[in-house]
């Protein structure tokens, strides 16, 4: 609690505010893309933004797992549910978002049998006492993919043979660089996600100074990320493109090297479908050749994905940072967190969904 409070010490949060609007004097704007939805969630709940000058703008990038599964890739697991060939075990923050079709709530309100569960092995635990064929939605980032690596080595072990894993796994690395190169999007910078770099280390992250934009590891209090902040306005004033660890009390400089290890062991890197983004080369996790037996995808011939939207739907240029969440039309009136449109209204860590709950009233 006394380290916690240290991070949340009003005087130093109004100290590195003053020190931030004085650094941002170089430029017109400065636009910075925080990459994680913890830190969308804390940015929002903490008013950091009414903190900064107008001119240093923070936008939200694809840091939300659910909001950037596809559609497809729902209405398919729906569709096992529904049809019967499998007991579907999900995350619950899966369970709302909206498919190009249908979610994987109304399958279950429909008869599917879809079950909640909050760890990969609750769903080793439901194989082992079902005799039905259980599939585990697998997706998630590098920070959720170590979980998922784990529960399908022990899948292997224990030879649940009635158990799959129906993988939607992103890369978050592959994403920035999509970015980067985007002509559309245009950033000075990135607040870089803490959990995943706990798990990867800083090195993944050293393209970025090769494309000349830099990036800061920060963890989720206050003071961390207007500490990231203002060094991302150094950096820009100085010309320069430092990835820098801001938070080496949980990301050590290599990552978690047993966690590494077992990716190498059981994925595969492999080209990935971002909902709103598009197709990103080498942007996913899929399971190496070798635990292919253990893949859903394979094991019920499920398709190809795309990268669709709803309707009227913003979520795509909210995603790229390129709008913020209130300039979407639908914003906090056809779309809320009881009646979304749209797959960042649903999880907690959505850009919509944050921008909404701690939106001034």
């Amino acid at each position: 609690m006394q380290l916690q409070n240290r991070f949340r010490d009003p005087t130093l949060v109004r100290e590195l505010a003053g020190r931030i609007r004085a650094a941002a004097s170089h430029r017109e704007t400065y636009t910075f893309m925080e990459v994680c939805g913890t830190h969308t969630q804390a940015i929002a709940r903490w008013g950091l933004r009414e903190l900064l000058p107008d001119h240093v703008r923070l936008v939200s990038g694809p840091g939300c797992p659910v909001c950037v599964t596809p559609g497809g890739y729902i209405d398919q697991a729906a569709r096992l549910a529904m049809d019967g060939d499998a007991v579907v075990a999900t995350f619950g923050d899966l369970l709302r978002v909206p498919g190009d079709t249908t979610s994987l709530e109304a399958a279950r309100t429909a008869g599917g049998d879809v079950r909640v569960v909050y760890a990969p092995t609750e769903a080793l635990a439901l194989a082992r006492k079902l005799d039905r064929e259980v599939v585990f939605l697998a997706i998630g980032f590098e920070t959720t993919a170590a979980g998922n690596a784990a529960a399908v080595r022990a899948a292997r072990e224990a030879n649940l043979t009635g158990l799959s894993f129906y993988a939607a796994m992103r890369r978050v690395p592959p994403v920035l660089d999509a970015l980067v190169r985007d002509p559309q999007v245009r950033l000075d910078g990135f607040l870089l996600p803490g959990h995943v770099s706990a798990v990867l280390g800083r090195g993944p992250y050293r393209f970025l100074e090769e494309r000349g934009v830099p990036g800061v590891i920060v963890g989720f209090e206050p003071v961390d990320i207007l500490r990231g902040v203002e060094a991302l306005l150094g950096a820009v004033n100085r010309g320069a493109a430092d990835v820098e660890n801001l938070y080496p009390r949980a990301v050590p400089e290599a990552g978690n090297p047993q966690a590494l290890a077992l990716f190498d062991r059981v994925f595969t890197a492999e080209d990935a479908v971002w909902r709103g983004i598009g197709e990103i080369p080498g942007s996913g996790y899929g399971l190496a050749q070798d635990w292919r037996d253990l893949d859903a995808a394979a094991r019920f011939g499920l398709g190809p994905l795309q990268a669709r939207m709803p309707a009227g739907c913003q979520c795509a240029p909210v995603l790229k940072g390129m709008i913020l969440p209130q300039e979407c039309p639908l914003f906090a009136t056809a779309c809320t967190p009881e009646h979304p449109v749209g797959p960042c209204m649903v999880s907690r860590e959505g850009s919509c969904a944050a921008h909404y709950r701690y939106r001034a009233s």
